[in-house]
């Protein structure tokens, strides 16, 4: 299984966000390419230092997001964030390129060398704040076998936050993890309804139920709440608690960083 054979088994990896800053043409982009690299290296040493398993980067400030596609514009400079990321630490890494342009990210990743990918829309559709979002797997898994990809994690979103799910109402969480194991999904990411809500304790026993798949946790962990969560899955990606005053866009802070790590401890 690709999850275990970037991570120990036994493990519980803590995966912390990079939230690289605007990139070219979108409208909050204001920085070099220079800039925006050094801020993204030095984001990530700070995860590294502070003895985080791995890192993820994620074009969150391109707001508002495109629907699937990006320019070659966004694809060009996130593999420039990627591979100066890639050769500043040696913890493994992750890609979200947002909103669901999974292909762009599977592509970074390769040229890159990173290890894993977080895909959403893998299966079943939904409606996104950036509008509907079809599944995914059986195109996107035929790209990674043609550009030579396959040892890259595809670790997939499943009933995501952001996101309204009335039309697979009648198909539960636990359903949906195991259309996505069956559908070859690498590991399984269960969030609460936005950035930094935490997920729900029924839906991860549901899913742990349903699949033997890694189950992550995407959204919400604090370190009030890892120790109730720490049954429940086998790794935690953490963004927003590890920025100033918990708030995604600020800069990281170390001492929020430390506050996880020694609740783990």
């Amino acid at each position: 299984m690709k999850f275990w054979q970037i991570f120990s088994p036994g493990t519980k990896p803590i995966i912390g966000m990079v939230h690289v800053q605007a990139l070219p043409g979108t409208p909050n982009h204001h920085l070099s390419t220079k800039e925006i690299v050094r801020l993204a290296v030095e984001e990530a040493k700070v995860y590294e230092q502070a003895g985080l398993d791995a890192i993820m980067l994620e074009n969150m400030h391109d707001l508002p997001y495109l629907n699937r596609v990006v320019g070659p514009e966004i694809t060009s400079t996130l593999t420039a964030v990627a591979c100066a990321v890639r050769d500043a630490v040696t913890v493994p890494l992750g890609i979200q390129v947002l909103a669901a342009a999974n292909k762009e990210a599977l592509s970074i990743a390769k040229a890159a060398e990173i290890q894993f990918i977080r895909a959403e829309g893998f299966v079943f559709g939904h409606v996104a704040d950036e509008g509907y979002i079809d599944a995914c797997a059986g195109e996107l898994l035929r790209y990674r076998k043609q550009i030579g990809a396959e040892h890259i994690a595809i670790l997939t979103d499943i009933k995501k936050k952001h996101s309204a799910h009335a039309i697979t109402s009648d198909v539960g969480i636990g359903e949906t993890a195991s259309a996505a194991e069956f559908f070859l999904s690498d590991g399984l990411i269960v969030t609460g309804s936005a950035t930094g809500k935490a997920a729900a304790p029924a839906d991860l026993q549901a899913v742990r139920k349903a699949s033997s798949l890694p189950i992550l946790i995407g959204s919400g962990i604090t370190p009030e709440n890892i120790r109730s969560f720490w049954e429940l899955a086998d790794s935690f990606i953490i963004g927003s608690y590890f920025k100033t005053d918990g708030l995604w866009s600020n800069s990281l802070s170390l001492e929020r960083i430390l506050n996880v790590l020694n609740a783990i401890r």
